[in-house]
């Protein structure tokens, strides 16, 4: 755990309008991770993350099949390759986190391994943040501050590149 905030039960039904009850059969059926601290149950933020993401309740969250091409391994989705640090093989799903997708015009040297042109398809204004979807042979979801969207000039059919490093990919089965 690398400072993750950890949720009691009770807090976690808070958090997701659920029962105390509830949480407490989800984690015994396996649904969800907890971890044991003493006679205490704590869940971490990535285990709620892995849930939601499980559930497909969060966006950019894909089935894909991993193959391995060079010596590296790539999360195939509808045809697009999407560079990936894993040691599962087969079929998976796949999270990449809004935050962390960056938008870019242009291509610039970066460190980041996934860099898929797109074209803007929506975007959804909230108070500081915009949404931002782009289809890029998959729709990818990138939340940009409003000032980004509004500097970027970014507006449907804005053509644009996400950029986004393996590390940030979360891949399960």
């Amino acid at each position: 755990m690398n400072n993750d905030i950890l949720y009691t039960p009770e807090e976690l039904a808070l958090k997701l309008k659920i029962s105390k009850y509830t949480v407490y059969e989800m984690i015994k059926r396996g649904d969800i991770s907890a971890h044991k601290i003493g006679r205490s149950l704590r869940i971490s933020d990535a285990q709620l993350e892995t849930y939601l993401a499980k559930t497909n309740a969060l966006s950019n969250t894909y089935h894909a099949s991993i193959i391995e091409e060079d010596g590296e391994k790539y999360a195939q989705v509808n045809g697009v390759k999407i560079s990936v640090n894993t040691n599962l093989d087969g079929n998976v799903k796949m999270l990449i986190r809004p935050e962390d997708i960056i938008l870019s015009l242009e291509i610039f040297p970066n460190s980041a391994r996934n860099i898929l042109k797109g074209t803007v398809t929506n975007i959804i204004i909230e108070e500081e943040s915009a949404k931002v979807f782009v289809d890029t042979g998959i729709s990818i979801v990138a939340l940009i501050t409003r000032k980004s969207l509004n500097d970027l000039n970014i507006e449907k059919g804005t053509e644009i590149y996400a950029i986004f490093k393996t590390m940030a990919i979360k891949v399960f089965k």
